[in-house]
């Protein structure tokens, strides 16, 4: 059964504009509010998939209706405070997303990552909120030989999986000190439509293929990602809402291990077959903090929270090449 009352922070973004699209055809009645400060998604993603009323965190005296948008920022504590008030669950997406990021400016995904996932946990704490699901990554576990899984020490490679992992940390102790019901899950390398504005791999390759721009890889491109469809992706998170499960992490991605050469390769050819188009492939400097090899062990899922990814790797590139040529 789907809660009837949800406060998404990050809404704005990708992921959560998908589930948002997601639920709304689950519960047309559904009642969501959106904490989004509007640095990576915007009012316009939103409104893809949904109206609503943009309201201030100042006036907010009980749950959302209908669907609103509150635009702060998760650093601030008041604002997340009064944007728990009357939430069922917190599904937690807000970040600062990625490992390029995270060293450009390691105390600003510090301050977001640990300081606004504390605030948030908090502000659930206080709002007594029922669930409170954490948007983690494959990056706490770092450069180990994988496929990774919950069992494996952590060893951060970079400010990013640092920050994450620390998030994780949070979400545990405030399960087992406090009894807020807290799930991480450590996201693969997520795409689909809807993620015209991402920076991430697929998107990128496919925004630079139909604007003619070269495929650009840090490195030889034999680093490899576990890459993850939207919807299998959005299945987890309702699967892990149902759960009674709590306090735990899991691994959700497909256990599929794929070099970034692969993608871009796929996507090189499905883009030029349609299009015409030639599609070069260029490979510049690697990144510090990229992790080699990435791929996950999703036996914990499968077993507990009964998920199983659906979608294959070439139907979901298909799937997000027709968005991406809709709106390019």
């Amino acid at each position: 059964m789907i809660p009837d009352n949800w406060l998404i922070t990050g809404g704005c973004g990708f992921i959560g504009t998908s589930l948002i699209a997601h639920i709304i055809k689950e519960k047309p009645d559904i009642n969501i509010r959106v904490l989004d400060n509007l640095s990576a998604g915007s009012r316009g993603n939103l409104l893809e998939v949904t109206s609503f009323v943009e309201k201030e965190y100042s006036v907010l005296s009980d749950g959302p209706k209908g669907i609103e948008l509150i635009v702060g920022d998760i650093r601030d504590y008041a604002i997340c405070l009064q944007s728990c008030r009357g939430a069922d669950i917190v599904i937690h997406l807000a970040a600062n997303a990625g490992v390029g990021p995270s060293v450009e400016n390691p105390r600003l995904d510090m301050e977001i990552n640990v300081v606004g996932t504390f605030n948030m946990l908090e502000a659930a704490r206080f709002n007594n909120v029922n669930k409170f699901i954490f948007a983690s990554s494959g990056a706490p576990i770092g450069e180990v030989e994988p496929p990774i899984h919950e069992e494996k020490a952590p060893k951060p490679a970079s400010p990013y999986g640092a920050s994450k992992l620390a998030g994780e940390g949070y979400c545990s102790s405030y399960c087992r000190t406090f009894g807020l019901k807290t799930v991480s899950l450590r996201f693969g390398n997520v795409y689909g439509p809807l993620s015209k504005h991402k920076n991430s791999v697929v998107a990128k390759f496919f925004k630079k293929a139909l604007s003619g721009d070269p495929l650009e890889i840090y490195g030889n491109g034999s680093q490899t990602r576990d890459f993850i469809y939207i919807d299998d992706l959005i299945q987890a998170i309702l699967l892990s809402l149902k759960s009674d499960i709590e306090g735990e992490t899991f691994q959700i991605a497909t256990r599929k291990e794929t070099t970034v050469n692969e993608i871009a390769h796929m996507i090189q050819d499905m883009v030029s077959q349609a299009t015409g188009k030639r599609v070069e492939v260029v490979h510049s400097q690697s990144r510090l903090g990229d992790m080699k090899r990435n791929y996950s062990d999703i036996s914990k899922a499968e077993k507990i929270l009964g998920y199983k990814p659906k979608f294959d790797l070439y139907k979901g590139i298909q799937n997000t090449f027709n968005y991406f040529r809709g709106v390019f």
